[in-house]
């Protein structure tokens, strides 16, 4: 069964929103407001469907969005040019079937010709090795570390990969 691709729109926001609070702690817990704020200042949102039923969805920023969250404030400060992936969220139904690649192949096509690396981080503490597998297979290296929280609790892996098409993709226009 394919996996569909489309832009996410302001609708489809309240039925995403389960599905990235199911995914606590990997992903900040949102409200309505919050997530309609994230979609609103993203340069990506798109949502997987598979058979009709949303499957998973990505957000993505680029470095000139208004985003205060210290991990994008990182690769801002570290960075000139890349497209931030701030959350990626597969429905529990759908884990292991291909969603995450799926929406990552997406996000790399359109982001390399945006900027020449994607970023992301991933929770070290608490753990979320199947998402440090996923992007480790997927050709992110860690390029650093930050602790955040009340009382430091959660740190995660900075990480990038580098969209080797993009000076291609830019040598063309």
């Amino acid at each position: 069964m394919p996996i569909q691709i489309l832009d996410l729109t302001c609708d489809q926001l309240p039925m995403i929103l389960e599905t990235n609070n199911l995914a606590v702690p990997h992903v900040n817990a949102l409200g309505l407001e919050q997530l309609t704020g994230l979609w609103r200042m993203s340069c990506y949102a798109r949502l997987a469907l598979k058979a009709g039923t949303p499957a998973g969805f990505l957000i993505a920023m680029a470095p000139d969005a208004d985003y205060q969250s210290p991990n994008f404030q990182w690769f801002k400060a570290h960075y000139p040019a890349f497209t931030y992936i701030d959350r990626v969220v597969v429905s529990p139904a759908f884990r292991g079937q291909g969603v995450g690649k799926v929406l990552y192949a997406d996000i790399e096509s359109v982001g390399e010709a945006r900027a020449p690396i994607l970023a992301c981080e991933v929770n070290l503490e608490p753990p979320n090795d199947a998402s440090l597998l996923f992007h480790g297979s997927y050709g992110f290296q860690e390029v650093g570390q930050l602790l955040s929280g009340p009382t430091d609790e959660k740190r995660v892996s900075l990480m990038i990969k580098h969209l080797p098409d993009h000076d291609y993709i830019q040598s063309r226009r």
